[in-house]
């Protein structure tokens, strides 16, 4: 009957007393007696990582072998798993169980140079060191993601070399004064573009490039130099008919109670049509309905918060309503609510449109002084939304306004085909020193 032993378990063991089992990477080894074994271990006891570190030697007459348990020869299966020797004594038939650490012990072939691991560069970016990682560790298609995109990225120095060249032929072409004027008035339309009725500048006839209604829907709706926009007219037949009632309170104001208006410091504009309105007719009764409409933007331009109750004191329609909501008005939400604004590019847009309105009340023109202070903005943005629709602006001497307006600054603008196209400035205004 064979010989039966029992396992013993050892205590705690350190790195220093775990066994050694070694494997050779060429083959296995006839006489191990003839090999001399030495461990070396870091000096660095105070590092966690440096302290476990061993290397091992083994040489014979022969040759010598080396192996580590870190770097890129150290074996993966001593941080995946764990190993055990047993060790049995023959007195006590005892097996003894210790942990072990395996070594893959590769030869050293004199005059061979090692291959010395360069260290990172402290230059590289963080892009760099990750698509180094990439390299390393990532997945598959980790590491087919870096090679298209390093086959599709074309070099910087390449890439700005063929700018700076392309950029010169251009400045040489047409010089640099010449295209900085180009690059102002590109900038100038596109922030106004948004702003701006549709245009067509081809009409035939001054009334045909900012529609009033789509009585004329054939005409192709092009801005100048901002291309196409959506269809919105000043009114539509179905917005003009909801103004009826509210028109008609307009026609009927006694003048006690436009000067009440007047007293009151109503709008300008307002009181000017009112003021002249025909006495009877078809013209009477579109002119009170358009002056209505423009008294309610007048007021949404002095209004920066608007409410869902906004003209309902003044008999304004629902669809009249909704329209100035959704055309002159951005949502925001404030305190978990939706809040209506009038914020400085729809003011702006309040202005274009107004003027437009105005141009068709007044025969294709309109006194952009009056304007500016109902709309409660500067001269100077008056002049430039004028300016970007292509009016031709006019400044009026003093003996052609009338006695109740402004002698010296009061302008007008008319609307002539073709169409003005002014120049824009690109130098700015240098700011005076503060003494």
């Amino acid at each position: 009957m064979a010989a039966s032993c029992s396992l013993v378990c050892c205590e705690e063991e350190s790195d220093s007393d775990k066994a050694v089992i070694v494997r050779f990477s060429n083959g296995s080894v006839i006489n191990a007696d003839k090999l001399d074994f030495t461990m070396y271990k870091n000096a660095d006891g105070k590092n966690p990582r440096k302290k476990r570190q061993r290397i091992m030697a083994a040489e014979s007459d022969r040759l010598a072998y080396v192996g580590n348990n870190f770097g890129n020869g150290s074996l993966k299966c001593n941080n995946l798993c764990k190993y055990y020797v047993g060790v049995l004594n023959r007195q006590t038939m005892q097996m003894e169980v210790h942990l072990a650490q395996l070594f893959n012990m590769q030869p050293i072939i004199p005059g061979e140079d090692t291959e010395i691991a360069t260290p990172q560069d402290p230059n590289q970016t963080y892009k760099e060191k990750v698509d180094s990682l990439i390299e390393a560790f990532g997945t598959n298609k980790q590491k087919r993601a870096l090679n298209s995109r390093r086959l599709n990225q074309v070099s910087s120095d390449t890439l700005h070399q063929a700018v700076s060249k392309a950029a010169n032929t251009v400045i040489n072409q047409k010089g640099l004064e010449a295209l900085q004027q180009e690059v102002a008035e590109t900038e100038a339309q596109e922030d106004m573009a948004l702003h701006l009725p549709p245009c067509n500048a081809a009409a035939d006839r001054p009334e045909n490039v900012y529609l009033f209604d789509d009585s004329i829907l054939h005409i192709p709706l092009l801005c100048v130099n901002q291309g196409t926009q959506e269809l919105q007219m000043v009114l539509s037949p179905v917005e003009f008919e909801a103004l009826e009632q509210a028109g008609s309170k307009m026609a009927t104001l006694t003048p006690e109670e436009m000067k009440k208006m007047r007293d009151d410091g109503g709008s300008l504009c307002v009181l000017k049509h009112l003021d002249n309105m025909p006495t009877v007719g078809e013209a009477r009764d579109r002119v009170s309905r358009c002056t209505f409409y423009l008294s309610m933007l007048f007021k949404l331009a002095r209004q920066k918060f608007i409410t869902n109750k906004f003209g309902q004191d003044e008999g304004c329609p629902r669809i009249i309503q909704s329209k100035l909501l959704k055309t002159f008005t951005m949502e925001t939400f404030n305190n978990g609510s939706v809040r209506n604004i009038v914020s400085m590019s729809m003011r702006a847009k309040l202005a274009a449109y107004s003027l437009t309105l105005l141009l068709h009340m007044s025969y294709m023109t309109a006194d952009l002084t009056l304007l500016q202070r109902d709309l409660g903005i500067t001269e100077a943005r008056m002049m430039e939304i004028a300016k970007s629709m292509g009016l031709t602006l006019i400044k009026l001497g003093r003996g052609k306004v009338n006695k109740d307006g402004p002698q010296d600054t009061n302008r007008q603008a008319t609307l002539v085909l073709p169409l003005v196209k002014y120049k824009v400035f690109s130098e700015r205004r240098k700011r005076k020193k503060m003494l």
